[in-house]
């Protein structure tokens, strides 16, 4: 049987562009595989490592015209946006380059042998190496920052992994150019070609999971198809970390006395987040808890205004609009729905924007209302209406865990008065990241940074943006007894490498 063909399709009309590649077989799995875990000891040395990375965001930089242009005419996200997140990806990469410089990841602790402790210390070092290889399953709506160059690569590979990584049917072209650019600046420091490979198929993506020499996974999409591949990688005869974001609704509550502050703001503020890529970032706003009355009327006056003057936008993929279409007509055929703003079909291939609501009452108690408490790809909320404190308490109590969770404060409430610690202390459980008067889109790539949350928002508790994200791909190991011309360099008393580390208890720098 013939292998079947990979198209590259314009979703503004629906129609194939070029054919880029063949489905993989599990043969050319196996392949691919074997050639990153045999380039393991290529990426060994850190300034090697570093200098790659560095050297792939420059040559990222370089073919931004035509990655860029490439990235469009497959995703329709546009060329300012893409552009944004082309420069937000080669950031990233340099600044896991500086990660890997300083060293402090690799979490360096040396305990001489102490005979008066109880019970007594023997000689013991201790850091992390890196797990083998690391395959990364790719994100739709983030064709560069969460793709074949996006944080799962980069941090795998500033861990010392090889990757390969599993490519979106939706932007397979660009997949293949941006594979190429990681491999000729893999080749500028002589490094294997098979330090980022790259497949294409539904079941190659099933034979990676289950490869004897994959050591540990990253994934971006679905609940469905995350899921199944988390309970592939558990199923192994050995199994490994997987580490995946699903879905999050990503929950906002309004306080009666911010809505009777800044209604008309708030409005245009979600609004705009909502409606950001046409609804297609993992951390839209998805159900906003506004309270009844004059000033959440005011509020859903301002968002109808601002959301009803959005421009129609295309999708992804025709699969992605036949599923929002369906969503929401189903989700609006509930009682007690209304639609101040309609979302749905507009045109052949485009859709508009819009947003539901429903009483709070309805979604803090089990039944049909819960299809509202599920997350609906594209460009809508749900806005529930909650008449007091205990029907917003109803109404979190039944939220499975998320992304981000944000809470709109007044003035007075935001200095510590009124119900704004305690609100906060509700939503925290919820969520990876918690908001104060400000929007969820927009994952900066920071030190501090957290994106990831209770399941199903992610099927860890690890973050797959910011520095931490290299820990996923790490395991620590200690020697015990081991004389010093035997110790990795790492470990050794003079420090040749110059890491950070704790030495005998003191953090030396």
């Amino acid at each position: 049987m013939a292998a079947a063909p990979v198209w590259s399709v314009d979703p503004r009309t629906g129609k194939q562009r070029e054919q880029v590649a063949v489905e993989a077989t599990a043969q050319e799995v196996d392949a691919a595989v074997r050639a990153a875990h045999a380039a393991r000891d290529s990426l060994a040395d850190r300034a090697v490592r570093a200098a790659f990375l560095r050297t792939a965001a420059d040559e990222l930089k370089a073919a931004e015209s035509d990655l860029v242009e490439v990235a469009d005419a497959e995703t329709a996200l546009g060329p300012v946006r893409l552009t944004g997140e082309l420069a937000r990806t080669c950031y990233q990469l340099r600044a896991f380059a500086d990660i890997v410089d300083e060293g402090e990841f690799l979490g360096v602790v040396v305990n001489h042998p102490d005979d008066t402790a109880t019970p007594p210390i023997p000689d013991l070092r201790r850091y992390k190496v890196p797990l083998g290889v690391v395959a990364v399953y790719s994100a739709s709506n983030f064709p560069f920052a969460f793709s074949v160059p996006g944080g799962d690569t980069a941090s795998a590979l500033a861990a010392g992994c090889p990757v390969v990584v599993k490519a979106h049917p939706d932007h397979p072209a660009l997949s293949e150019r941006v594979a190429e650019v990681l491999r000729r600046a893999a080749a500028r420091h002589d490094l294997l070609e098979g330090v980022v490979g790259l497949v294409h198929g539904f079941e190659a993506g099933v034979e990676l999971i289950k490869h004897p020499l994959v050591a540990a996974a990253g994934f971006t999409g679905s609940i469905r198809g995350g899921r199944a591949l988390y309970d592939a990688a558990a199923a192994r005869p050995v199994p490994i970390p997987f580490h995946g974001e699903l879905g999050s609704l990503n929950p906002v509550v309004v306080t009666e006395a911010a809505a009777t502050e800044r209604a008309e703001a708030i409005g245009a503020g979600l609004a705009g987040s909502m409606t950001l890529g046409v609804g297609q970032f993992c951390v839209k706003p998805g159900l906003v808890l506004v309270p009844a009355g004059d000033a959440g009327d005011g509020l859903v006056k301002s968002l109808a205004d601002a959301v009803g003057a959005t421009d129609a936008g295309v999708l992804l993929d025709h699969r992605m609009r036949d599923n929002f279409v369906a969503g929401v007509a189903e989700r609006a055929a509930l009682p007690d729905v209304d639609c101040p703003v309609t979302p749905g079909a507009d045109g052949e291939h485009t859709v508009s924007a819009g947003f539901l609501t429903v009483p709070a009452a309805r979604l803090a108690a089990e039944g049909e209302h819960d299809l509202l408490l599920e997350e609906c790809f594209g460009p809508v909320t749900v806005v529930a209406r909650y008449r007091d404190e205990a029907e917003v308490r109803g109404v979190l109590s039944r939220l499975p865990g998320n992304l981000t969770a944000t809470v709109q404060l007044s003035a007075e409430e935001a200095a510590g008065e009124g119900a704004g610690a305690a609100l906060l202390a509700e939503v925290t459980p919820l969520a990876g990241r918690v908001l104060v008067n400000g929007w969820p889109t927009g994952v900066a790539v920071a030190a501090a940074q957290h994106h990831g949350g209770p399941y199903p928002a992610t099927t860890s508790t690890s973050t797959s943006v910011g520095g931490t994200a290299i820990e996923r791909w790490l395991r620590p190991v200690a020697y015990q007894g081991v004389p010093e011309a035997l110790l990795p360099l790492e470990l050794r008393d003079e420090n040749p490498l110059g890491l950070p580390r704790r030495f005998n208890g003191v953090l030396e720098r």
